[in-house]
């Protein structure tokens, strides 16, 4: 029986846990055991809790409650955390996922004694180490055993980085193997699709009309704790609401929401509070962000997550943010990079928003990745 630790702290890694507690309950449960690790980098129940409640992800075994801190204080209270449950539970593996400090933390940890690391998501790249998120996946891919790209992209990027690809067993952080999966968010937005429909009522409840709105998100710290970069997406969405007459509806993460009255201006927290176009709410849960994603007519977004999810449902998609670790969505022209560019955000929306010829090739696999790498996982851990 292998014996997997799989560490989780933030939204998206939660719900892509969710894939892969689903398929070794349906397809592994007598071969793979899970022990689940919480770090509690988000710690607001709304962004955590909901989605177990939903996904139906078994509880976590530890939660290590970090919370929020500067980078580099919650980064050494997570290694702290997981190097002590590694040690207690001396599994076969320890499964990551993406890009944050909890994943940074959980490949320091487990390197750092031998532990093989399993990071699903690899490859990833926006070539911009500024960017917090783009050293977590490169630090982590680098001490990693077996490396999970869920994009052809993903898969060149380690090659070009030395990642052999002729490898054989044994399998180690010397000798990786590197695998193109798909993506296990693939598999969750296939699977949830019609569950949302049954089971949320978000639309109804903030009076959204099916195709007849905008989806926006808005959270990275450069975009909320930037006085410039805030008021200059809140001014594009402000304009674009009103002259399209078009709602907007944007689910508040935690940041956003306690920063809009602080670095937005005066004149522009005065637009956001009385554009009735604007349906402000708070974070969504995973089935409420399927239902806003699948019914929506285009998505605005500084998330790589509902960037990608938009695709899923085949929504036109404006990023905002300078780059794109996802390249593949704007090489097929679903989406365009705007970064925070009042010009560039209303000529990108503009575009998209009239074409009628968009394509959404399956860049992201056949909806089964999570059952490919546990039994990839089995194959090379027993």
């Amino acid at each position: 029986m292998i014996k997997l630790v799989t560490i989780i702290g933030a939204r998206p890694q939660i719900i892509k846990a969710a894939a892969l507690s689903r398929a070794i309950r349906t397809h592994f449960s007598d071969t793979i055991t899970e022990v689940i690790v919480h770090t509690g980098q988000h710690y607001d129940e709304n962004m955590s809790q909901v989605f177990f409640d939903e996904l139906g992800i078994p509880v976590p075994s530890y939660n290590l409650n970090i919370g929020s801190g500067s980078h580099g204080k919650q980064t050494a209270g997570m290694i702290t955390g997981i190097e002590e449950i590694l040690l207690k539970e001396q599994p076969t593996a320890i499964v990551l996922y993406g890009d944050t400090n909890s994943t940074l933390a959980g490949s320091i940890a487990a390197s750092k004694i031998h532990i093989p690391v399993v990071h699903i998501e690899a490859g990833l790249r926006s070539f911009n180490k500024s960017m917090p998120e783009e050293v977590n996946r490169i630090m982590c891919d680098h001490v990693s055993t077996f490396l999970f790209s869920p994009t052809s992209t993903g898969y060149k990027n380690l090659v070009n980085e030395g990642f052999k690809t002729e490898t054989i067993p044994p399998y180690t952080a010397d000798n990786p193997r590197i695998y193109h999966s798909g993506d296990v968010m693939y598999d969750n937005s296939l699977f949830f699709s019609d569950v949302a429909d049954q089971k949320t009522n978000i639309l109804e409840r903030y009076h959204l009309e099916k195709g007849k709105y905008i989806l926006a998100t808005i959270h990275r710290n450069n975009n909320t704790d930037e006085p410039d970069r805030l008021n200059t997406l809140f001014r594009s969405l402000n304009t674009i609401s009103t002259r399209y007459q078009i709602d907007v509806a944007l689910p508040l993460h935690p940041r956003t929401h306690k920063l809009l009255s602080v670095n937005l201006s005066k004149e522009n927290y005065a637009l956001l509070q009385s554009n009735t176009y604007f349906k402000l709410m708070p974070p969504a849960s995973f089935l409420e962000m399927i239902a806003l994603e699948k019914h929506c007519r285009l998505v605005m977004t500084d998330s790589g997550g509902v960037q990608k999810e938009a695709f899923y449902f085949e929504k036109p998609c404006v990023i905002l943010r300078p780059e794109t670790e996802w390249v593949e969505l704007v090489e097929c022209g679903a989406a365009i990079v705007t970064d925070a560019d009042e010009l560039r955000i209303n000529a990108a929306f503009e575009k998209l928003y009239h074409a009628s010829d968009l394509k959404f090739p399956l860049f992201y696999g056949d909806g089964k990745a999570a059952e490919f790498i546990c039994g990839e996982l089995v194959k090379h851990l027993s």
